[in-house]
């Protein structure tokens, strides 16, 4: 469904943007409530079925706004129970949805840009380059259309129990529309979800994190994948702006300001590259007493990519050095890589405008020598 540019499009609007909309419209900021819960709680887009709402506003409400959600392009179910959305956006790209099902829980993970402009090495999304920013609308509304098409739990409750920012694109970088998200996720008003239940992943735009400690307390996991700045340059070129130093610093503000709160360090396991005993025992130094846990990830190949995963022996050896070493440390179990839904495998569809990649991708002599034992 194409969007009126006449109207205003209410889907993504926070609490506190729609009691601007509504007092601009000499209207009393418990309107906001009531759209809320029938947008988030009951799934309600048409205006005429919002029983509560004199006439008047309702039908004032479809003269000037409208509530669009984004264009489904097709759905794939995995094997193992993970679904993957495709919507559009415009000029013919698409970004992608994953959702998770486990034991007492239902992980949506949604994305955030049309492909990504911080070029991480190993990521199929940093491959396909950066268009631009998702709107409030297109991020929410992949909430809206997962708890839709999947049947509720047994509980009554919608499937999405935990959201996380873990999709194509860097969160923090669309800072401005992602925060009146977060505000959404965790309202009363509508999903109510718990502030521990929806995570923001973030590459380490330092400013963004600290400014995000302040604004929305939510769980926050940091894809850290190297442990000194010289590999971490290479296959996180974002670390040249922030390095490892000064991103540490603000995720432990970060945790005090929530007391104490764990941040999760993800850490892709690639073969040659960052997964030996001394690798590991750099991270120790990194995080040993701090609020830190690691979730280790083993590498999902794309076509093109240079990369490896490494052995199973490998990450578990890798994994039992930090756990001897007093962190803690877990193995992400591999889910949906038959559709493609894995993690660092998403790549929707992505015109590049970015003319000057952010990372030197050249991985040889000179930055990276890949062992492919």
């Amino acid at each position: 469904m194409s969007l009126n540019t006449d109207k205003i499009n209410l889907l993504g609007m926070s609490q506190d943007m729609l009691e601007q909309f509504f007092a601009a419209r000499d209207e009393k900021p418990f309107r906001a409530r009531q759209i809320l819960q029938w947008i988030y709680q009951r799934g309600v887009t048409d205006f005429d079925e919002m029983t509560d709402l004199s006439k008047k506003l309702r039908d004032r409400l479809k003269e000037e706004a409208e509530i669009v959600l984004p264009e489904l392009q097709s759905r794939h179910d995995s094997k193992d129970g993970t679904v993957k959305w495709l919507f559009a956006t415009d000029c013919g790209q698409a970004v992608e949805t994953v959702f998770i099902p486990e034991p007492g829980r239902g992980t949506l993970c949604i994305s955030s840009q049309v492909g990504c402009a911080l070029d991480c090495a190993f990521c199929a999304t940093g491959a396909q380059g950066f268009n631009r920013n998702l709107t409030k609308a297109e991020i929410i509304g992949q909430v809206f259309v997962a708890n839709n098409e999947l049947p509720p739990r047994d509980s009554g409750d919608p499937a999405v129990t935990n959201v996380v920012f873990m999709g194509m694109g860097e969160p923090l970088a669309n800072y401005r529309n992602v925060i009146p998200v977060l505000k959404l996720l965790i309202s009363d008003w509508s999903y109510g979800l718990s502030r521990r239940r929806v995570t923001i992943s973030t590459s380490g735009i330092v400013p963004h994190v600290e400014k995000l400690g302040d604004e929305c307390n939510v769980s926050l996991a940091v894809s850290l994948h190297a442990p000194n700045d010289d590999l971490r340059n290479v296959i996180v070129p974002i670390n040249k702006l922030h390095p490892i130093a000064d991103l540490l610093d603000a995720c432990w503000t970060y945790a005090a300001k929530h007391a104490n709160r764990f941040i999760t360090f993800e850490y892709v396991m690639l073969r040659g590259v960052n997964d030996s005993i001394a690798h590991a025992d750099e991270l120790v130094g990194l995080l040993k007493n701090k609020p830190a846990k690691v979730n280790l990830i083993p590498f999902n190949p794309f076509p093109g990519t240079i990369f490896k995963r490494s052995s199973a022996d490998t990450i578990q050896h890798f994994q039992n050095r930090l756990r001897q070493s007093g962190l803690v440390a877990t193995t992400r179990k591999t889910r949906g890589a038959d559709i493609d839904a894995a993690c660092g495998q998403l790549a929707g569809k992505v015109s590049d405008r970015v003319r000057n990649r952010l990372g030197d991708k050249k991985i040889g002599d000179r930055n990276i020598k890949v062992v492919s034992a």
